[in-house]
């Protein structure tokens, strides 16, 4: 991003961590938002929608990756005797609130079973549940594979969500501009 942070940049006047957040909110449980240390930033875009179901907490080492994350969420579900542990990466906007509630459906029916989002196709992406069952597992993870090493040996349920948004990740200025742009024409032919 040459020094833009992707979590920031704006959706319909949105910044992309506040509008993912909200759409999980939506769900009507408990969130854990980890951040990196001085991530006033990041704070600040989540603070018009900050309620008593958030809680927002600083990873020590955010250096070692989505690992310190998935490990600082495992501790908190166990923590507040969740059943389960949705891991929904920010980056993904195409995601939206009725795919969360999808996936935490899916969960409801399958409560020991990991439930991944897929694109229409199948392919496997996020967000992903991880039940209860894995936390002390979740708790051991290193690197920056994330939950890989615990789920290789697992079998998932797959929720396909509509068309790729399962997988868009936008990581440059470039991503972002096409994936605007290709968004700009879809709402242009949907008007009447």
């Amino acid at each position: 991003m040459r020094g833009r942070d992707k979590l920031l940049e704006k959706i319909d006047g949105v910044p992309l961590l506040a509008r993912q957040t909200s759409a999980v909110m939506a769900l009507g449980v408990p969130v854990l938002v980890t951040l990196p240390a001085q991530a006033e930033d990041r704070v600040n875009a989540l603070h018009s929608i900050l309620d008593e179901l958030v809680t927002l907490m600083n990873i020590a080492n955010a250096n070692e990756g989505l690992s310190a994350s998935i490990r600082m969420g495992a501790n908190w579900a166990m923590a507040q005797g969740a059943t389960a542990l949705m891991v929904a990466l920010p980056d993904l906007p195409d995601v939206c609130a009725e795919d969360f509630a999808a996936l935490h459906a899916a969960h409801r029916t399958h409560p020991d079973a990991v439930i991944r989002a897929t694109t229409a196709e199948g392919e496997a992406g996020h967000p992903t549940i991880l039940p209860a069952r894995l936390f002390g597992a979740l708790t051991q993870l290193t690197g920056d594979q994330g939950a890989k090493p615990v789920l290789k040996s697992e079998q998932f349920i797959p929720c396909p969500l509509p068309g790729n948004r399962a997988v868009t990740d936008l990581d440059t200025r470039e991503a972002w501009e096409a994936w605007r742009t290709a968004r700009a024409a879809k709402s242009k032919q949907s008007q009447p």
